[in-house]
């Protein structure tokens, strides 16, 4: 029970190295408990343990979806924890996966650690269509080890904390058990990790740096930017008796920045209902953007009528050389959609079973998994909503594909109300700005509304729960990174070529092994 409890406790732990906590060393503390129960000599002791570490681990990390559960899916308090734990529950598996893999082959090498974890972390990525919240990586944006990101994303962070963190536990089990010449290997490989974490932290800045020097009063574009923040509360979103209310907000926000600003640019669904039936209204906003000559991005939800098909889209409004109309090409469709929150899997037999699973506007479908960027203002903007900021293996490509010049994500965390969830949520944006090397425009309905900076710096941030808007000057510098050329693969590459490496040198040892003992004999 007390090893169960320590389990908990540690797993709880590493949550702390997340926004809004930000105590990154807490990354390390926490993954070097996971190592070690996962390295303990009873497999059936590790496997439990480590379980329990996973479960401390994502029940306190996730715990805020019960929000949307309880109060926006009528399900009892209870109930809302009780599906938080079962999803923990199954988020636990992946760990569980990663010890059983220690075990099965008697891991004890600190960089085949990272490479299991690395793993095990895609297929919670990638499974059923990937939940890769919570991942290391992102808690060490404001550490001395950010330098990574720029080079291998958020991964490569993440086997970096895996790979410290296994060296660490190595260093000490060699120390208490006087081994000292396993001692002066780990120590030794640790310096290098460092080093190299360090060489990384000085590239990044020298890439920023040359990058910054051949941009700086040239051709990197600036524009006047605001972005808007109605603060609609969840349950009055989508009340019909609220819409008039909704939009008055709306247009109050937009009017005093109309001309003033080049680019207007509204939350997540900010009209709660479907575009096709506010024509009248988008075409107003339409004539006043192009009159002014401002521009207007807008969330909305989009049925188009020749597919039957519903899209959470956002559309531009205002644009001289193409004019909004509702088949307008200028719009981006979500791909990768939230269950149960956008869409019901298994949907004939879930749906009759209450209302946690029909929320309100839960029948989308996908839009392309690469599309071309919002153009505004002469400026091309790669669009992730909502959760899609979350996946950088995606966004990276769809920027890759069209060299957009800045990232803009529009999203909705009012489903969450005043938990972490949204600053979990806004930690992950800033590492999309750090991987890539652009800046990233944030418009949400509740906040956390943003701009951020090039380098994951936040440059302007508005307060949460406040109807407001946020205007910037922002100048469009590009630092060319390597993880924005070519995503993940040279983390795999690596992670491959290295564990080719460690199993040659344990057949080589083994080898010499057996040569000794015949030798012996």
């Amino acid at each position: 029970m007390i090893k169960i409890l320590f389990a908990l406790i540690l797993g709880a732990s590493g949550v702390l190295a997340f926004s809004p906590f930000d105590y990154w060393p807490m990354a390390y503390v926490s993954v070097i408990g996971l190592l070690f129960f996962a390295t303990q000599s009873s497999r059936k002791t590790a496997l439990y343990t480590s379980y329990f570490w996973a479960l401390g681990f994502f029940a306190f990390g996730i715990n805020w979806i019960h929000v949307s559960i309880n109060l926006f899916g009528g399900v009892p308090l209870i109930l809302s924890y009780l599906a938080v734990l079962l999803l923990a529950a199954y988020l636990s598996l992946y760990p569980l996966l990663f010890t059983y893999l220690i075990q099965r082959f008697q891991i004890k090498s600190a960089v085949v650690f990272a490479i299991l974890w690395t793993f095990t972390e895609f297929l919670r990525g990638w499974v059923m269509t990937g939940f890769p919240w919570l991942q290391f990586g992102y808690s060490q944006i404001d550490s001395p080890f950010y330098g990574i990101a720029p080079l291998f994303g958020v991964q490569g962070l993440t086997f970096f904390v895996v790979w410290i963190a296994a060296l660490l536990l190595n260093s000490a089990k060699a120390g208490l058990n006087r081994t000292d010449r396993t001692l002066a290997l780990t120590a030794s490989s640790l310096l290098m990790v460092l080093g190299l974490a360090f060489a990384a932290f000085y590239s990044g800045g020298k890439i920023s740096a040359d990058s910054s020097a051949k941009q700086s009063g040239s051709s990197a574009k600036a524009l006047t930017i605001t972005l808007l923040q109605g603060n609609i509360e969840q349950n009055l979103k989508w009340d019909p008796n609220y819409f008039s209310n909704t939009i008055n907000i709306y247009q109050q926000l937009i009017a005093p920045h109309l001309g003033k600003s080049d680019l207007i640019i509204l939350p997540e669904a900010s009209i709660p209902t479907l575009e096709n039936q506010v024509q009248p209204l988008l075409q107003n906003w339409q004539l006043a953007a192009h009159n002014s000559g401002s521009e207007l991005i807008v969330g909305t939800v989009y049925h188009d009528e020749t597919q039957d098909r519903f899209y959470n889209s956002a559309v531009v409004l205002g644009d001289p050389h193409n004019p909004y109309q509702l088949t307008s090409t200028n719009r981006y469709n979500k791909h990768h959609l939230v269950p149960f929150g956008e869409y019901v899997p298994l949907e004939s037999l879930l749906r009759p079973l209450g209302s946690m699973f029909n929320l309100p506007m839960s029948n989308f479908k996908q839009g392309e998994y690469l599309q071309a960027p919002l153009t505004a203002k002469g400026v091309k903007l790669a669009t992730a909503i909502c959760y899609e900021i979350v996946l950088g293996n995606q966004l990276q490509q769809n920027l890759a594909n069209a060299n957009s010049d800045v990232i803009l994500t529009i999203s909705n965390d009012a489903w969450f109300g005043d938990s972490i969830g949204p600053w979990q949520h806004f930690q992950m944006a800033r590492m999309r700005a750090l991987e890539n090397g652009k800046a990233v425009i944030r418009a949400t309905n509740t906040g956390i509304t943003a701009f951020i900076g090039n380098q994951g710096q936040v440059l302007q941030q508005a307060p949460q729960f406040e109807a407001t808007t946020l205007t910037a000057e922002l100048k469009l510098e590009t630092i060319a990174t390597p993880y924005s050329v070519f995503g993940d693969k040279p983390l795999y590459l690596l992670s491959l070529v290295l564990l080719v490496l460690n199993i040659l040198t344990a057949l080589l040892r083994r080898k010499l092994q057996q040569v000794a003992t015949l030798k012996a004999e």
